[in-house]
């Protein structure tokens, strides 16, 4: 995570943005990684302001009242630093919003003339993304949002599983198995990225595991990506009603209904059907359910997720 975030004074101006949520709510269940780019990159602090300029068709780093130019200091640092990263098994990586070196989103870059356009991305953000593929990145402004913040500790627990999974001795039953239990998951959020994978693990066998493992990874995580919808969740909640509804008697039944409309039209959270959900799973014993993430994630992935 970007040190200014951790309360670490390495801002330009000596001092630091510390974000509570990050580093009191999230903090308790992680292990930070403190990076900050300029100043191991050299820059003193406090330090003259710098900005993404753009430059006969390039974005460069400059200092504009020294009109020094970081971008290829910041270039070979984030190269070095980022490689340094890959050891360090990260499942994730806060970076702080509009930073010209840490900035992932609507960084501003600054033309020779005219208002600076919101377009950029910071250097050292580019160089994690480009190269940690399919690591998740978010901002620390952005994770304001309750919906973005969800998504973002659900890619971070599954990306750690899924790192797990092949960080280990692995056989192609692992992989089935790691598949199944992810299979409601993956249709919360994209049926089209379940059914690639369901067809890539099949044919499992016919690729080298090196390939398979790339495939597998970057179209698992592309599907925790795409943002789940009400409408998506509703239908995962039917799909896992029609496992129990057999053993229910009437009123049991139109009572779960009733829980899955009223999170239809948001008037329960979606912990509300899924509590009775997986009441009934154990009370059955419905082995596909009892192992399924959707329904029981990590401890602490429940407790960080807004929407559970």
């Amino acid at each position: 995570m970007s040190s200014c975030l951790l309360g670490a004074p390495v801002r330009f101006d000596g001092g630091h943005k510390r974000d509570t949520w990050l580093t009191v709510v999230l903090g308790h269940h992680v292990e930070w990684v403190p990076v900050c780019p300029e100043v191991e990159m050299g820059m003193p602090t406090p330090r003259e302001t710098i900005r993404l300029e753009q430059r006969g068709g390039e974005v460069r780093l400059r200092a504009p009242t020294s009109d020094t130019d970081h971008t290829a200091a910041m270039q070979s640092y984030a190269e070095r630093r980022v490689d340094e990263l890959r050891h360090e098994n990260l499942s994730g990586y806060v970076l702080k919003k509009d930073s010209p070196s840490c900035g992932v989103h609507r960084v501003l870059v600054h033309g020779e003339t005219g208002a600076p356009e919101p377009s950029g991305r910071g250097l050292f953000a580019a160089t994690l993304i480009e190269t940690l593929l399919h690591l998740p990145v978010e901002e620390e402004g952005r994770l304001a949002d309750p919906e973005l913040r969800d998504n973002f500790i659900e890619r971070v627990f599954a990306y750690e599983r899924l790192r797990r999974l092949f960080g280990a001795k692995w056989t192609i039953g692992d992989l089935v198995a790691f598949h199944s239990e992810h299979k409601l998951t993956l249709m919360a959020h994209s049926r089209a990225h379940y059914g690639e994978l369901g067809r890539l693990v099949a044919d499992a066998t016919k690729l080298d595991r090196p390939e398979l493992v790339a495939i597998y990874r970057r179209a698992f995580m592309a599907a925790m990506e795409v943002p789940t919808t009400r409408n998506k969740h509703t239908d995962v909640l039917m799909h896992m009603h029609g496992y129990v509804s057999g053993d229910l008697d009437h009123d049991s039944r139109h009572e779960l209904l009733d829980l899955i409309e009223d999170y239809r039209k948001g008037r329960v959270p979606l912990r509300t059907p899924l509590a009775l959900l997986r009441r009934y799973v154990r009370l059955f014993g419905v082995v596909y359910l009892e192992g399924q993430i959707y329904l029981n994630p990590d401890p602490t992935e429940l407790i960080l997720r807004s929407r559970v």
